[in-house]
């Protein structure tokens, strides 16, 4: 894995193999990754990144928010509860030197600590089908983590609804993998 493009662009992750299924640790692929964040700075969403505080649940690697980051983000907060994967996402920010600009909840995505700084881009990749991403940003909304007007991206194995208080903006497929980009 590798971040795509922005000041980190072909930096190296660390590596994780194959995942770790028991942990339903299942990096997005980096040519899915691209795809996605091409689509996102197509101008249709606007800058998303820029100036954008970043909410990775179920963040496994961290790569999706190192990837923002990487593209101008100002902050991303990386939430995973799996060991594999909160030792990933350390060593990730390690690698790429932005300790200052992250932080890290290791914490079940369904629990997030209330907060008073909202994101304006939040990505959601839980295990698949078993229905855990809208309970996910329903907490999230609930604990004032979701901006006004925030673009949630979402990827799971079926095209998703939006809950009450989002509606769908887009909806891709790259192969097993379905991402729904809302707004809220």
């Amino acid at each position: 894995m590798r971040i795509i493009a922005g000041d980190w662009r072909g930096r190296r992750l660390a590596s994780v193999g194959k995942g770790d299924p028991g942990a339903h640790l299942r990096p997005t692929t980096d040519r899915v990754r691209e795809s996605l964040f091409n689509m996102l700075s197509g101008g249709r969403f606007g800058d998303p990144f820029d100036g954008a505080r970043v909410l990775d649940l179920f963040a496994g690697t961290g790569a999706l928010g190192l990837e923002a980051l990487s593209r101008g983000a100002l902050s991303a907060v990386f939430v995973e509860k799996g060991r594999v994967g909160q030792k990933l996402i350390r060593d990730n920010i390690a690698l790429l030197g932005c300790a200052e600009e992250t932080r890290l909840i290791g914490a079940d995505a369904l629990r997030l600590p209330p907060t008073d700084a909202p994101c304006s881009l939040i990505f959601l990749d839980p295990p698949y089908g078993k229905s855990l991403g809208n309970k996910a940003l329903s907490a999230a909304r609930d604990q004032g983590w979701i901006a006004p007007d925030a673009l949630i991206v979402f990827e799971e194995s079926t095209p998703q609804q939006a809950p009450e208080g989002f509606t769908v903006e887009d909806t891709r497929r790259y192969g097993d993998t379905h991402v729904t980009v809302m707004r809220a």
